[in-house]
């Protein structure tokens, strides 16, 4: 283990950065569009609402790496050149933001309805009601799961090394392909892993008591 931390430790420190820009840059765009394809779940309107639950079930089950390998091979091949660690991070954005809707979507029908039908009541608008009443109340609730959530997104961007995409799992394939030491390789990539995932766990445990 000692012989891979000195002969190969720029390559985990490539492979510990692309895997933090990949989940990071993941979590803050699959929040955002996962806020607003739960609104278009909940909102009373027909058309919005299939929309909204069609992306849903179209992403939650289909397996992500089919996703991803659909942007790494379909889409340069017909649309547009995109290298691995785009690929996999648009496939890992697109297929996390569907469980985050679901979640937001839950946390907000579990908000009682006459919180809604109070805020219309004095005059609030739906968007006004849905952005200073309930959304806040909602977001209070999905706290635990949505950091379930985020750790998994983590673990899952573990798919960038299927299509070359530098991350931490890509490293360690090539580093047990160098060295035959396959056992070590991964160890200390699961090391590498806890690294972000343990702070992550333990900042959304904060917030759940702090908002509590």
């Amino acid at each position: 283990m000692i012989n891979i931390l000195n002969h190969f430790s720029n390559e985990l420190f490539v492979g510990f950065g692309w895997t933090l820009l990949a989940s990071f840059l993941t979590l803050v765009f699959s929040l955002i569009f996962g806020i607003l394809i739960a609104l278009l779940e909940v909102i009373p309107h027909k058309v919005a609402n299939k929309i909204g639950r069609g992306y849903v079930e179209i992403f939650r089950n289909i397996p992500l790496l089919i996703i991803v390998m659909f942007f790494y091979l379909i889409v340069p091949k017909y649309i547009i050149q995109l290298n691995g660690f785009t690929a996999g991070t648009i496939g890992l954005f697109l297929y996390t933001s569907a469980f985050i809707a679901e979640i937001i979507r839950s946390g907000i029908q579990s908000v009682s309805g006459g919180q809604m039908e109070g805020a219309r009541s004095t005059g609030m608008t739906y968007k006004q009601a849905m952005q200073y009443i309930i959304l806040p109340q909602a977001m209070k609730i999905v706290i635990p799961p949505l950091g379930n959530q985020f750790v998994n997104l983590i673990k899952d961007s573990s798919i960038l090394a299927f299509v070359a995409g530098f991350d931490l799992m890509y490293q360690a394939n090539a580093i047990a392909s160098v060295t035959f030491d396959t056992m070590n390789s991964y160890f200390i990539i699961g090391i590498l892993y806890l690294i972000i995932t343990m702070p992550l766990s333990y900042y959304m445990r904060y917030l759940e008591k702090k908002l509590a």
